[in-house]
């Protein structure tokens, strides 16, 4: 196993914004690897290179693979060791505990999530939400972006839409002393602190000078098949948010993409390796589906916001269908890790 990040844990990704905001549940998201990968070699080292049989790290180290799954996510800049991304959760929980008002950049899932946990965990602190878009949630339907919208001005939070925010001309001007962001319709937005929430490329970069670089898109998504194989190669697939299956990019996604792939992996060494494309077993490989599932996104420790095939719900109910801990109970379950008894008895409970 190889990763982007070089980083020597898993962190549970649709947590991170629970674990801003939630002590008790900081160290549970954020897990070495040699906690769950008790049967794998860990190479702490970003994938550089790669051609037909060996990825190249880097570290300089060559690894030699007769199948290959490609699930480098997104980019990060997150620290290689464990203590360190704790200390930045806790960093993150210091500055909105002591901040007063607070700017969210972006209003996809992720800003939307974190400035209705701010605001409903400190309804007193002023939140500003910026978005370059004309609505919030774009990976959902307008009702959900409307209902969102009124659920948050409901809340006492600022939402300015059509607009983005310069960061970095505000770090480097006159500016960064007051805490005063302008946004690029002029207007001012004072805070004392702020989070980006903006979308990050995918991780294909260090694919495209090499043999799988004629599948990688003008987005950075690699094409694959119906079994998530990278342009039909028997032995190379790729999941989660790199792929371009046309679905939205969230978690549990991911999940089943990794199910799927998995099985197709055994199946295959079954057949006697990634050359067997006449045997029964390849002809049977599991085939994925690109989902239309009901996407929830959750607003605070009670509410949510879902959208459904018939119909769109805000309010406590959505609430009980995505558990109040962001699934970190179920997720650590999944990977044959302890889940936490306090979370389990209290994640559907209103």
């Amino acid at each position: 196993m190889a990763e982007q990040c070089r980083k020597e844990y898993f962190e549970i990704p649709w947590a991170n914004l629970r674990a801003k905001m939630d002590p008790a549940a900081v160290a549970r998201t954020v897990i070495p690897h040699s906690e769950y990968l008790t049967q794998a070699k860990v190479v702490t080292a970003a994938a550089v290179g790669v051609d037909d049989s060996v990825v190249l790290t880097s570290a300089g180290g060559a690894v030699g693979y007769d199948f290959l799954v490609v699930a480098t996510g997104r980019e990060c800049s997150r620290p290689q060791k464990r203590e360190d991304r704790l200390q930045m959760f806790e960093h993150d929980k210091a500055r909105i505990a002591s901040a007063g008002s607070v700017l969210v950049v972006g209003g996809g899932p992720i800003g939307v999530e974190l400035a209705a946990e701010i605001v409903m965990a400190s309804p007193e602190k002023r939140v500003t939400l910026v978005h370059g878009g004309p609505r919030l949630l774009m990976v959902m339907g307008e009702k959900a972006s409307a209902k969102a919208l009124e659920w948050l001005r409901s809340k006492n939070v600022t939402v300015l839409l059509d607009q983005t925010v310069d960061l970095a001309a505000a770090a480097a001007g006159a500016n960064t002393d007051d805490k005063v962001f302008t946004t690029s319709a002029g207007e001012t937005v004072a805070a004392d602190c702020h989070f980006v929430c903006t979308g990050r490329p995918v991780a294909s970069g260090w694919l495209r000078e090499s043999f799988l670089g004629e599948h990688v898109g003008g987005d950075g998504k690699v094409a694959v098949d119906e079994h998530l194989r990278v342009g039909g190669l028997r032995n190379v697939f790729a999941i989660g948010d790199i792929t371009d299956v046309p679905e939205a990019k969230q978690g549990y996604l991911a999940q089943r993409h990794a199910m799927v792939v998995s099985r197709n992996l055994r199946l295959l060494v079954k057949a006697g390796g990634g050359d067997g494309g006449g045997s029964s077993k390849e002809r049977k490989l599991h085939r994925y589906k690109a989902s239309k599932a009901a996407i929830t996104v959750t607003l605070g420790r009670r509410d949510a916001l879902a959208e459904l095939p018939f119909m769109t719900v805000i309010g406590h109910l959505p609430g009980v269908i995505k558990p109040r801990d962001y699934f970190i109970a179920r997720t650590r379950r999944m990977m044959g890790l302890r889940t936490g008894a306090r979370y389990d008895q209290s994640m559907f409970r209103i």
